[in-house]
């Protein structure tokens, strides 16, 4: 049931799975939801300025529909965005008159008070007792994608926020709102419609939500104090809440993209394998669909482990995740691990032009750990260690016993064939409490006490030694099965 006679964009928002909000946790406070609805209104603004490029005037290159007052201040995004304000303010005379339509459009309706001192902004009214007045929301239609960020305010007075890439959720936030101008406005519903349709209701692309969740994270900056500041001109100091422990905004937000990045991968894989098995296709095509699903699959194991770090960090002072970890660990054969991984540590390795050399002893003793999450993240590892290395060089990877634990380490040679060659380390910036960006290449991955932390998950740990003017080294030391026992 809706609380009123239409529903409010936060409960469309709320029916969908693909919807990222911050109700997940009791602990989330309304200062975080407004932290999260300025930090993502600034992500979209760069988002628009980097898609929509620096282009001549268009009034044609997207839409915005947004309450309760025009949300971007860019110059060029008010001259190529048509904008459109809802608002349930009283007594604004503005609320009055209708939203700015095109020339050829105006010219046929010459009765209309159109807004001549900005053509691509507008005002639309509310009805007082309608509860979408109280909801500060942002619909964005572009060729390239469908975007709602919806900030709501519970009869409770907590305040919550959400957001979703899905095409069908937009339309469906759309309609509501199509149904509201049809109430105050019904002359003016079917050229706003047609302006929305001349938007494409198509899936999201990945590589846009990647793109968005990148100026996302680069607009959170943590100070020492824990206070957030945001490098968007427009927005005002933000309060901080007085429980510090749930002050982690950018954890949250890490938590909300990593999920929405991997619901579309995981279907593109899914199609990819669907295809996979009919029969009589060409062996191009089915290579490149093996590159798909490869590709998929690799994504969607680092968005997982983002996710897990930000879950661990976000239960860090629980008592129950000590326990729900332990529980999670097993006697297993790193054997049967290795041989999955090292084959794709070698596609890792030769796609940077790097040799891998892996030393194995005969036997591998049994060791505890969670399989699944061993695999994923000594795979990333191995990832992120040959993103740090010059071409040429040569990765050493031994296997050794060292008492009631079994070592796995990782050792870099700089170009074996020219040992001479000057290196300098690559330049690691930090982005909020879990990540970390390498300009050079623009890999965002988890920080190495992120990294330490997942690894004491599945009972293991890790240590990386600096050394001077010269490559990490990477030492991975798991526990070895006790014969007599297996409780940990």
């Amino acid at each position: 049931m809706y609380e009123w006679i239409l529903p409010s964009l936060r409960e469309i928002l709320a029916t969908s799975e693909l919807t990222i909000n911050n109700n997940s946790s009791n602990n989330c406070s309304s200062v975080q939801a407004e932290q999260q609805w300025r930090v993502s209104l600034a992500a979209t603004e760069n988002l628009l300025l980097q898609t929509l490029g620096k282009t001549a005037f268009s009034s044609h290159q997207g839409l915005v529909l947004a309450a309760p007052a025009p949300l971007f201040s860019q110059p060029h995004l008010t001259q190529t965005l048509k904008t459109i304000t809802f608002t349930a303010k009283p007594f604004n005379p503005l609320a009055l008159m209708p939203f700015a339509m095109d020339a050829e459009i105006a010219e046929n309706r010459e009765n209309i008070n159109i807004q001549k001192n900005c053509p691509q902004e507008s005002i639309l009214p509310l009805l007082a007792a309608d509860p979408l007045g109280a909801e500060q929301f942002c619909l964005v239609f572009t060729d390239k994608f469908r975007l709602v960020l919806v900030l709501s305010e519970h009869k409770n007075g907590k305040k919550e926020f959400g957001f979703s890439f899905d095409a069908e959720i937009v339309e469906q936030a759309w309609r509501s709102l199509g149904s509201r101008v049809i109430f105050t406005n019904p002359e003016l519903f079917a050229e706003l419609d047609i302006l929305v349709k001349n938007y494409p209701l198509v899936a999201p692309n990945y590589n846009t939500v990647v793109q968005f969740s990148q100026l996302l994270l680069q607009e959170l900056t943590i100070t020492e104090n824990n206070h957030i500041t945001y490098n968007s001109p427009s927005n005002a100091p933000i309060p901080q809440p007085e429980n510090k422990q749930i002050t982690r905004p950018d954890v949250e937000l890490l938590q909300a993209f990593a999920h929405e990045v991997r619901t579309p991968l995981t279907t593109i894989r899914m199609m990819t394998r669907l295809l996979l098995k009919k029969q009589d296709l060409p062996s191009n095509v089915i290579s490149r669909l093996q590159i798909i699903d490869h590709e998929c699959t690799e994504q969607i194991e680092r968005m997982e482990l983002l996710f897990k770090a930000a879950e661990l960090e976000t239960n860090k002072d629980t008592i129950n995740t000590t326990q729900s970890v332990h529980s999670q660990l097993t006697k297993m054969s790193l054997d049967q691990v290795l041989q999955q991984s090292i084959p794709r540590w070698e596609q890792a390795a030769t796609k940077r032009n790097l040799k891998l050399n892996v030393a194995l002893p005969k036997e591998l003793p049994m060791v505890v750990s969670n399989p699944n999450m061993l695999d994923r993240m000594l795979t990333n590892l191995m990832e992120n260690f040959t993103r740090s290395l010059p071409p040429g060089s040569c990765i050493h990877v031994q296997v050794i016993p060292a008492g009631d634990q079994l070592k796995l380490q990782l050792t870099p040679q700089l170009d074996c064939e020219n040992q001479s060659q000057s290196f300098k380390l690559p330049i690691k910036k930090s982005l909020g409490q879990l990540l970390m960006f390498q300009p050079e290449t623009g890999t965002i991955s988890l920080n190495i006490s992120a990294t330490k932390n997942l690894f004491q998950t599945i009972g293991g740990k890790l240590i990386v030694r600096q050394r001077p003017q010269n490559a990490e080294v990477l030492t991975i030391f798991l526990p070895l099965e006790v014969s007599h026992h297996e409780a940990i």
